[in-house]
């Protein structure tokens, strides 16, 4: 008999744990709390907006979109057959550009480009952000602070930027409003999904430097979105192939608590549609969310598993999205639009051009031509209409706010690029709830790496050793709230169980993030110097 392994959790994580292990011998089954798996990766359906005999629109829970440094979800990717004979990496479309929008004045679009050393890359640097507007020594100064960043060692990134403060590290204090605004708070904002006055100098730094140097890839891959909807193209075709390779689903399964016995978990108490179950297996894979798993540490668990003491010290901010359906068609870049002057940080996609062989026609009541997704990731912060954080208006309200911001960046010199007359109908992601009039609830809220918190995630293998974690609080390489996280960690949750199980098998790769060769000699530099006491020699 094969040991049998309880993944808890059907998001990506769950579902990349599932993949690693079904193709290893194991017996897997998988417990979801929602009626169906993907997590905050799957699509949702805008129920009764079908008419005609077409389909309900697609909404999501935010854009989907896989950035050039992304690996490890990708691999997985390439491994999920789909119906046309390919495979789910197959359904990936490159985006080659980046709009910058501002409120009232004119738009910039960033290219790709390939520096070949450190003066190059600066340059690189300097010009990509120069149409900001930002004054040149400032913008010189945050330059240089990339530059150290990029050039400082490992040893250095997790001893001193690990707990500062981004917001610090560019010295924003110091600085215009339009360098705090722009430089501090847009791109953290919009990119990172982080407040730059909280957010580590660490994740970041990094995660920026990752983005940036997707723009000097070699493959100009800086970006890459899905060709249709996300259940379509990738979620439904990676359950089905997991289900013929014998995992088995469960859903509407709310996990309560971890039994304990002698040091290792003996079951999982759990309700199933409202009915009380107990989950047994050999191994126990969490891959739930921070603020869910939180919930669950009681004394034992925390005695068993000290590493897990402090994950309600980790803190979780809202990302969620807005879909517009549109009865015309408005392309506006092939790549993401930034809305940098935007209170709410919002981030779009234009969905039309990436949904190769998608008949749009064929959804809702055959008028939508074009579907602008949105993702809202400030929250707390008054709107442009209602002077009113996002989370403390209504749905409608949300609605209009958002629709307002485009507006103010998009139609901007006399142009209309957002016609009111245009929108046939919009979807608010449902995860955001609406219980009473002053507060709205999010049951998906994201993580977010505050300076110093790294000390508070534990790794993919606790002291319980028949329990392993794949969520993307889970310490990896990635080191931020994405799905190529959440894979990653399940991937090193796989290899840790491999070995308990004193499984002979391949262990799941592993990827640690690229960076352009020419600044290796200077990372090696810098690693002298820190073990000297000495500062980056860019300082």
């Amino acid at each position: 008999m094969p040991d049998t392994v309880a993944v808890l959790g059907g998001g990506v994580g769950g579902l990349s744990a599932a993949h690693e292990l079904i193709e290893r011998g194991f017996h897997v089954e998988v417990y979801e709390r929602k009626p169906v798996m993907g997590g905050k990766a799957r699509s949702i359906p805008v129920i009764g907006s079908g008419t005609g005999g077409r389909r309900d629109l697609p909404g999501e829970h935010g854009f989907r979109f896989f950035p050039g440094f992304y690996k490890h979800v990708v691999d997985t990717m390439r491994r999920i057959p789909d119906a046309a004979g390919g495979n789910a990496f197959d359904n990936l479309t490159i985006a080659t550009r980046i709009l910058l929008a501002r409120s009232g004045k004119a738009e910039i679009t960033w290219v790709a480009r390939s520096p070949q050393n450190l003066e190059d890359l600066r340059v690189f640097l300097c010009e990509l952000f120069t149409p900001i507007g930002v004054p040149p020594a400032e913008l010189t100064f945050f330059v240089s602070r990339l530059l150290v960043l990029a050039t400082s060692c490992p040893e250095r990134r997790l001893a001193v930027y690990e707990n500062l403060k981004w917001w610090d590290f560019i010295s924003a204090q110091q600085m215009s409003s339009i360098y705090q605004r722009y430089l501090g708070q847009g791109l953290t904002r919009s990119l990172v999904a982080m407040r730059a006055q909280e957010g580590s100098t660490r994740t970041v730094g990094y995660i920026l430097l990752q983005l940036l140097y997707d723009l000097i890839s070699p493959d100009e891959v800086f970006d890459r979105l899905l060709n249709g909807p996300t259940n379509d193209v990738w979620l439904n075709p990676w359950v089905d192939y997991l289900q013929g390779h014998g995992v088995v689903f469960h859903t509407a399964v709310q996990v309560n608590a971890f039994e304990l016995e002698g040091g290792r978990v003996r079951s999982v108490h759990a309700t199933e549609n409202g009915n009380p179950i107990e989950i047994a297996a050999d191994y126990y894979i969490a891959a739930m969310p921070v603020d869910v798993m939180s919930t669950m540490l009681t004394p034992a668990l925390k005695a068993a598993a000290p590493s897990l003491a402090n994950l309600d010290r980790l803190q979780t901010r809202w990302m969620n999205g807005i879909q517009f359906y549109l009865r015309r068609d408005v392309p506006l870049v092939r790549g993401h639009t930034i809305y940098l002057d935007s209170p709410w940080a919002l981030t779009s996609v234009s969905q039309r051009q990436f949904w190769t062989g998608v008949d749009l026609s064929s959804f809702g009541d055959g008028n939508v031509a074009g579907i602008l997704s949105v993702d809202i990731s400030e929250w707390e912060e008054p709107g442009v209409l209602y002077d009113k954080p996002a989370m403390q208006c209504t749905a409608q309200e949300v609605k209009e706010e958002v629709w307002a911001q485009l507006k103010q960046h998009l139609n901007v010199d006399g142009s209309t690029q957002l016609d009111d007359a245009d929108l046939v109908t919009w979807f608010l992601d449902p995860d955001v709830q609406f219980p009473n009039p002053t507060m709205a609830t999010n049951l998906e809220p994201l993580l977010i790496n505050t300076a110093g918190s790294l000390q508070y995630r534990p790794e993919a293998q606790v002291e319980i050793p028949n329990l392993f974690l794949a969520s993307d609080y889970v310490r990896t390489y990635t080191d931020l709230a994405t799905m190529e996280g959440a894979n990653e960690a399940a991937r090193r949750a796989v290899n840790c169980l491999l070995l308990a199980a004193g499984s002979s098998t391949q262990p799941a790769q592993l990827w640690p993030f690229t960076e352009p060769e020419f600044l290796k000699p200077l990372q090696e530099i810098d690693r002298i110097r820190f073990a000297l006491g000495q500062p980056n020699h860019l300082v």
